[in-house]
């Protein structure tokens, strides 16, 4: 079988299964999980699908869905917790700050230090993460519960939010275009994450490289809103030569 007919089938295994692991994968094609994972990785690079943790999911009309937090969860997880762990380094104690419902603010719960802070949240799953740590006050907006990300969202959880003001919001997006800003799959998800960015005096963005470029569904806002981008080390540099020329901090990690 050819290089090219055989990944042309991975893409295929994927997107009706919606996710798969090198090991069957190297099983159905009688080769080696290194050339697997080198299928895959080229693959990611060309957007057919995405890695995750130990094989690969489908990226398929992935603008016009929310993906299952347990999708989620497993891509591109090495450079999300990178992000995550960059993005810690910027809470300081006595900080107010919110972290939106994204697998990358998870990861960053998990990582922030026990020390005496205030987070805002609408993410059952960071509520959760944080409500071990004593030292830090947790307070979540409330609303209808999306049941894939976990997320609240509607009219109560946006009234909740308009009675804060924080110094910082950590926000992840489904993509950020340089010309037409940062977007969502979902509407409301969307509705909530510029209501988090209206009430913050600094915005971070927290997005992998596969996120540049891309334009979903809902859009949340322009670029001149955001003060911070934290991303990982395969964004390639013309989109950091164009982020820059927008005077973007942008953080590679």
């Amino acid at each position: 079988m050819l290089v090219a007919e055989r990944q042309q089938k991975i893409v295929d295994l994927v997107n009706e299964r919606k996710s798969i692991r090198v090991t069957e994968l190297s099983n159905i094609f009688s080769v080696t999980e290194e050339t697997i994972r080198r299928d895959l990785e080229k693959l990611e690079k060309e957007k057919q699908l995405a890695r995750s943790h130990g094989g690969a999911v489908s990226i398929q009309s992935k603008d016009d869905i929310e993906l299952p937090y347990s999708q989620r969860e497993v891509m591109n997880v090495k450079e999300k917790k990178e992000i995550a762990l960059e993005a810690v380094k910027h809470v300081e104690v006595g900080d107010k700050i919110i972290l939106d419902a994204s697998t990358t603010a998870w990861y960053m719960a998990k990582a922030l230090p026990n020390k005496p802070i205030t987070v805002l949240t609408n993410s059952i799953k960071v509520a959760m993460e944080l409500s071990a740590k004593k030292e830090i006050t947790v307070i979540s907006t409330g609303g209808v519960l999306l049941p894939d990300s976990l997320a609240y969202v509607g009219p109560l959880a946006e009234t909740a939010l308009d009675s804060y003001h924080v110094n910082k919001a950590f926000i992840s997006c489904k993509g950020l275009h340089l010309d037409r800003g940062i977007s969502e799959s979902d509407e409301q998800q969307a509705r909530i994450k510029k209501q988090m960015m209206d009430i913050t005096e600094s915005v971070y963005i927290m997005i992998d490289h596969s996120k540049f470029g891309v334009q979903a569904f809902s859009r949340i806002s322009g670029l001149e809103t955001i003060d911070h981008i934290i991303t990982d080390s395969k964004v390639d540099s013309i989109t950091v030569e164009k982020i820059m020329d927008r005077s973007l901090n942008l953080m590679k990690v």
